[in-house]
Parts: structure tokens; sequence; C-alpha cells
């Protein structure tokens, strides 16, 4: 039986309590503001243009970046579509041998970052590697190879980690759906493509615009894999003009544009469900298609070969590599690096997860009708790309360094310096941001479980909200918020872009030793550090399969944003 949660309102009894509604709205605003800080510094940003150097970048590089990204826009969108829906479609509907395990093994490329994937796939199929070798064994030195280095090989690695997006919401929508509607189409003497392609897929549309629109902001956001191929789009051209040019105004301009093609990816997702909404069936009909003969083998050997080239090969390549490097990796500085990645991590997910606690309390105070914009603003860090928020911050912290902080010591007799630009505050905060949306879901799926009853009992005795929260949620919110912490301490551990342009000096991460080892071509000394963090990342890509794999389209939606069981 479900329970019905009554929104606690504002006007109950415990108003009289010093921690008044008023209060709760403060952790509310305070992320509405550090979320939009960023975006409104970068586009003040334009009030001093950068006259010189946008016609440098004009005459140069612009085209060349925007055509770069275009490509890979309509690449990535176009191939984790038609890979999504078609594994969807065969692992959701149809039966056939090995369905029950790639169902949810086609699930975890998620685990593996990009920049892993990009250096691997680098490392076997570069000039020097194994594939191009044997080529040049069988076929003679003079045979020409795909060009590994050029947007085809950018495109297939972006593919080979995000189609999992679309493939999870089109499963939901596909397992929803059942079979019944296709069996009615072709009751009418529809065949069964014209099934598939007038009644199933418009049904499933809205979850597929959706995966399709988080594989592309991803896309947009990456910077690791499109930095080991040196292929420039604009996040590596913010960084460059960054540390290249030491120019954060510009940076903060390209990344203005950069938040233009976001945007488009968010509008694009808005007009793809079109104001649809997802309706869960109670009963699904688990009737399969069962594919016999070369169907069925055929059905398995796609599903398998995509599951291989994704996951199995990488994990594997990353496996020998790291054999064969030895007890030579385990040196003082990987345990440093494992040491400094956790202690930024868990810092972190700890502030996040107050923060998601405090404000997912405060929406159930409030009710979600006077704070849902406000929640949705706040759950947009995602959506911005880590360059973006690195840049926005970086010039926010130096402006309050700048006019505050450093007069102020300086007053004092203290030697002045810069105390945020270069601190881990600023990394933390990038974090807290970006990640929030990570949080959020598992704390509020716990606190919809909890009755308002208990918290009407307790204030109706004279406790007030802040002693309710933490003497009866938290204790009962526990597996939530323990859920919360794990997903964004790993989420934040595999971050890259934020990490390397906001990190203190010497405070190196995995990630950032990841790259550092890839962009001078070691890649059996990268191997190491890359497998741990595939490692750690399939823990909360196993909490996601579960739980996908027992939801609705609509909270299948909801546990993808963000990647790991977001809301």
């Amino acid at each position: 039986m479900s329970t019905i949660v009554r929104e606690w309102s504002p006007t109950d009894n415990a108003t009289r309590s010093p921690w008044g509604p008023w209060l709760w709205r403060l952790p509310i605003i305070v992320m509405v503001v550090l979320v939009l800080l960023p975006v409104s510094v970068i586009v003040v940003s334009w009030a001093d243009p950068q006259t010189e150097l946008w016609q440098h970048l004009i005459e140069t590089q612009l085209a060349r970046l925007l055509g770069n990204t275009i490509i890979l826009v309509l690449g990535v969108g176009f191939w984790t579509l038609l890979l999504g829906v078609s594994l969807a479609w065969l692992t959701a509907v149809c039966e056939f041998p090995g369905r029950r395990w790639l169902d949810w093994a086609l699930m975890l490329p998620l685990a593996i970052p990009t920049y892993v994937v990009a250096f691997v796939f680098l490392g076997l199929m570069d000039y020097a590697g194994p594939i191009q070798s044997l080529w040049r064994n069988l076929f003679g030195a003079d045979t020409p190879f795909l060009p590994v280095r050029g947007p085809l090989g950018v495109v297939f690695v972006m593919t080979c980690v995000l189609y999992p997006y679309v493939y999870m919401l089109a499963r939901s929508a596909f397992i929803v759906q059942g079979r019944g509607m296709t069996d009615a189409a072709r009751l009418l003497g529809q065949g069964p493509w014209r099934s598939f392609w007038y009644v199933a897929l418009p049904m499933a549309r809205p979850a597929i615009a959706v995966g399709v629109s988080l594989a592309l902001m991803e896309t947009l956001a990456d910077f690791g894999g499109v930095a080991a191929f040196n292929y420039d789009t604009f996040t590596t051209a913010i960084y460059k003009a960054w540390l290249g040019f030491f120019n954060l105004t510009a940076a903060a301009q390209l990344a203005s544009l950069l938040l233009l093609f976001v945007a488009l990816a968010l509008y694009a997702e808005q007009k793809g469900r079109g104001g649809r909404r997802f309706h869960h069936q109670p009963k699904r009909d688990e009737q399969r298609f069962r594919l016999t003969g070369g169907q069925a083998w055929l059905a398995s050997g796609y599903c398998l070969a995509v599951f291989c080239i994704a996951f199995v090969v990488p994990v594997v390549q990353l496996v020998l590599w790291a054999v064969a490097e030895g007890s030579a990796a385990l040196t003082p500085r990987f345990w440093a690096l494992i040491r400094s990645t956790f202690i930024l991590g868990a810092a972190a997910a700890l502030v996040t997860t107050v923060a998601a606690l405090l404000i997912a309390y405060g929406q159930r105070l409030l009710g979600r009708h006077e704070t849902g914009n406000a929640m949705r603003v706040a759950g947009l860090g995602y959506a911005l790309p880590g360059t973006v928020l690195a840049v926005g911050i970086m010039i926010a912290f130096a402006f309050i360094d700048r006019t505050l902080l450093i007069p102020v010591l300086d007053t004092l007799g203290i030697t002045p310096r810069q105390l945020l630009v270069g601190s881990l505050a600023a990394v933390i905060l990038v974090y807290a941001i970006r990640f929030f949306s990570v949080a959020i879901g598992p704390v509020q799926a716990g606190l919809d479980r909890i009755r308002p009853s208990y918290q009407e009992a307790a204030q109706s005795l004279g406790t007030n909200r802040l002693r309710v929260l933490w003497r009866i949620y938290v204790p009962l919110l526990m597996p939530g918020i323990l859920t919360a912490f794990l997903l964004v301490l790993v989420d934040t551990m595999k971050e890259l872009p934020a990490t390397l342009m906001l990190r203190p000096f010497g405070w190196d991460t995995l990630a950032v030793r990841v790259y550092e080892l890839t962009g001078e071509g070691e890649w059996q000394r990268a191997a190491l550090p890359a497998l741990t963090l595939v490692l750690l990342s399939i823990v909360p890509v196993m909490l996601m399969i579960r739980r996908t794999r027992l939801s609705s389209p609509r909270a299948a939606v909801g546990s993808t944003w963000g990647k790991l069981a977001k809301h």
C-alpha cells in the first residue's frame, strides 16, 4: 500500500519556533546564488571585450572550434541515438541468448571516464600501437589506416562512453510499453518495422530526447577526452586561454559561447519532451518477442560486441598495462595521489551532502510549489561544464581577494596574499555546485518515504525544527545520506577540468595524474591510476543499474540526470 506524504505547511504549530520557515529558505537561496554566480560573472566579462585576442581567434581558430564542436555534437548525437535505441529495444522487448546479463552489462561503460577510454583507444590504435602494427605487417607499410586522431576517433570514444544514457531511458520506456501496443498495430496490418517506427518509437520519444540531451551535454563539457586527441573544442580553448594566454577574461568569454551550446541542448531536451510526461503502469507485460535461429544469435552478437568494445577491451587493456608496470607503479606518489584524491572528494561530498539535506528538508517545510523554481535553478549546476564553473568561480574569487580580503590583511598588518584563489575552497565550491543534483536525489527519495506524523508528533511536544531534523530525520535518512555521499565522492574523484584548473599548487589527484601521463604518451604508467578510478566508479554505477532496473521511465530520467542516481 502506498503512503501519501503530506507536505509540511509553514503555518503549522512550529511556526513559533526560532527556526522559522524563513530561515529554511536560506540554504536554497545560497545554492541558487552559487549556481548563478559563475554564469553572471561570465556574462559580465563581455563588459571588457578582448578585441585583439578575439580578432586573433576569429582569424585563426574560431571557425575550427565551431566546426569541431558541431561535428562532435552531431556525430555523438547520431551514434548514441542509434546504439542506445537499438540496444534498448532488443533487451527490453526481445528474448535472445544472454539477454538477462547483457540487459545490465550494457550500462557498465558509464563507470569508465571518457579520458580513460580515450587514452586506451589511442594506445591500441595509434601508429605505434598493436593494431596499426599488425595492419602494416599484414597489408604493408604504405597501406593507409583510419585517421585515429581525427573526428572519427573522438566520436567513437564519446559514443562508447555515452550511449548508456540513451539506452537506459529508452529501455525503461520500452519496458513500460510492453508489447501490447505493438501487437495491436500488427493486428491492424502493420509490419514489425512500421509498428516500431509509428507506435513504439513515438511513445518512447520523451525518454529518448532526455537521454540524447544528457549525452550531448556531457559531450560539450568533456575536456580530457578531446584533449587526449588534440581535438580542439571550446573546453580546450578555455583552458588554453587561461593557462596559455593567462587571460581570464578571454577564457570567460569563450565559456559564454560554450554556455550557448549547453542552453541549446537544454532547450532541445525540453522541446523533445514537448510537455509529455511519463506514466507508470502498475502491471508490466513481461511477454517478449522470442527471437530464434540467426536473428537470435545476431542480436546476441550485436549486444555482446558493443559491450566488449565499450567496456571489456578498455578494462582488460588497463589491467594488462598495470600488470606490465608491476610494483614499479606502487610508488609513494601513487599512495599520495590516492590520499589527496580521497581527502578532496570526501570534503566536497560532505559539504554537498549537508547542503542537500538542509535544502531537501527546507523544501519539505516550505512546500514544493513555493520552492519549485528555485530548486530547478539549483539543480542546473550539473549542466554547467567544469571549465565554465572553474572560470566563473576563479574570476569571482579573484575579485573578492583583490577588493576585500587583501586590503583587510594590509590593514591588519598581515602580508597581503590571495586567500581564495588557488585554495581548496574554490575546488570544493565548484564540486558542490556541479554535483548538488547528485546528492539531492537520494536524500529527497528517502525524505518522501518518511511520514509527516513523525514531525507533527515531535513538534506538538515543543521540539523545534532543527532538533526534529537532527533527532528524527537524519537517522531515518541515513541510507540516502550515505548513498548521496558515495555518489558525490566518486564523481569528484573522476572530475578533471575543474580540478586541473583550480587545484592548489602540488595538490594532484588521480584524474590529474592520468591527464599528465597521457599527455606525455605514457599509457602504461597511466594504467594503474586510471584502473583505480574505474574500480571506484563501478559501485555507484551498480547502484544506478539496480535503481533503473526497478523504476519507471520518469524515475529513470531522475536517476540518470547527472549520471549517477540523480533526481
